[in-house]
């Protein structure tokens, strides 16, 4: 009788502890350690998230949905608006924005529409570890996305900057579901920079905004240089491993899937994640915008965190009434202003004195960060990870090994590409031109796996 009373008082106590440290688990501890972002690189995600904002309305000269300030955008270069009508289910809607001001061509992408059936079969055509690509594991659907969208405006980006002196940046940006998108593309540019004339991968740039883990983690540090995901506070979808299908199909009541994950996680080792080549991530390097403190009512000035995290990448979910509003586009771009004006007001103040960081200083801290990630990543032992000193020259990659799982559109390889998924293949296999002309998705090779 004693020795069960003990067993009890032991799993209570266990269980008291467990919810005491997930009720005391906020948003802010996940990038507790991080450095802070300069004002130099975060100055462009308030007016990404504009642009982003402005793939919702119909007529940029007449806005019905525009943010404090506006949008702050010139409506006459716009250069294409693409509608649901025109990608068939495709891709969600883009724009594609020129602004010269700033010296950027921009394809943004919208995020999830909740009662458009095509944007759910996006979502929902992906399986744990249904598609290898580039050495890891990717969201299916989302690839696939991404292969149509790179081929139809391929030609339209390439002419934009040549026409520009080739030298403007070329960014691709997108929330939630779009987000997953325009980092899968940005992915194929880098590895098929052809495709664009041959850009420099310095000058391609990806702004991923409340990212959808869309790649595994070998990926997700490797192109941190070129991908920057932006997270609000405790906004549930980076931190869900679940597949993006699963938390959409219960969407409706997601408080109770959000906690049933988080009971999961919590007995899962950290290592075990870690050796799961299919669990995906959110992409790039990551800036997580803070706002609100623990046992602190309302919010605060916002402050930005940055860092390539490779363990404990946004592992744990936070029960807060604030992760699902935290995912909004309108507020993400609302404290992310904040956040650089308040930036902004502080540079100001020491105007009279040096910069505390120096922009080559910080330049080559960022390097210095990535080169630590990608070798962290080796250490852990975390599938097909290289290191920097590994690496191949530019523009080549090494080659995985054969895995039955993988896309029959991405098995292939060619020894001339450097290892690198063909992209010929790549697209003859998921793409075909109908009798009008028109470039339609071959359900055929998409259904095959």
């Amino acid at each position: 009788m004693s020795l069960s009373c003990g067993v009890e008082c032991v799993f209570i106590l266990g269980c008291v502890r467990w919810v005491w440290k997930r009720c005391t688990y906020v948003g802010s501890d996940d990038s507790a350690s991080w450095t802070s972002a300069t004002l130099e690189e975060f100055d462009p995600i308030p007016r990404v998230c504009r642009v982003i904002l402005a793939v919702y309305e119909s007529d940029l000269h007449n806005p019905q949905f525009a943010p404090p300030g506006g949008y702050r955008l010139n409506p006459d270069w716009v250069v294409k608006r693409v509608t649901y009508e025109e990608t068939l289910g495709n891709s969600p809607p883009y724009v594609i924005y020129i602004d010269h001001d700033h010296r950027e061509i921009i394809l943004a992408i919208r995020g999830l529409n909740l009662v458009r059936e095509s944007d759910y079969k996006l979502l929902l055509n992906n399986k744990l570890g249904m598609q290898m690509f580039d050495g890891g594991y990717v969201h299916h659907g989302l690839l696939k996305s991404a292969v149509w969208l790179l081929n139809k405006e391929s030609e339209t980006l390439k002419r934009l900057w040549i026409d520009n002196g080739r030298s403007y940046r070329m960014i691709f940006a997108g929330h939630s579901l779009g987000s997953g998108v325009a980092a899968l593309l940005t992915v194929i540019v880098v590895n098929h920079r052809d495709m664009l004339d041959g850009i420099p991968r310095p000058l391609i740039m990806c702004y991923a905004v409340a990212p959808a883990r869309c790649m595994s983690l070998n990926l997700a540090v490797k192109y941190a240089d070129v991908i920057y995901s932006v997270v609000l506070q405790d906004d549930f979808l980076p931190r869900t491993p679940t597949p993006l299908q699963d938390i959409f199909e219960s969407i409706f009541c997601l408080p109770c899937l959000l906690f049933l994950v988080c009971l999961r996680d919590t007995f899962i080792a950290e290592d075990r994640k870690l050796r799961d080549p299919r669990r995906l991530y959110a992409p790039g390097r990551i800036y997580h915008i803070v706002e609100r403190k623990f046992c602190r009512c309302g919010r605060f000035p916002p402050e930005v965190r940055t860092a390539i995290p490779v363990d404990g990448r946004f592992e744990h979910i936070v029960l807060s009434c604030n992760a699902t509003s935290d995912h909004a586009i309108v507020w993400i771009e609302r404290e992310a202003e904040k956040a650089y004006l308040k930036m902004k007001e502080s540079s100001r103040g020491t105007v009279t004195t040096a910069p505390s960081v120096q922009r080559l200083e910080r330049l080559q801290t960022i390097e210095e960060e990535h080169r630590n990630a990608l070798e962290r990543a080796v250490s852990l032992s975390i599938p097909h990870a290289v290191a920097s000193d590994e690496e191949l020259p530019e523009g080549a990659e090494p080659a995985p090994p054969p895995d039955e799982t993988e896309h029959p559109a991405v098995r292939s390889r060619s020894n001339s590409s450097g290892g690198r998924a063909n992209w010929n293949e790549l697209v003859k296999k998921l793409l075909k031109e109908t009798q009008s002309g028109d470039i339609v998705l071959n359900r055929e090779a998409a259904d095959s796996t």
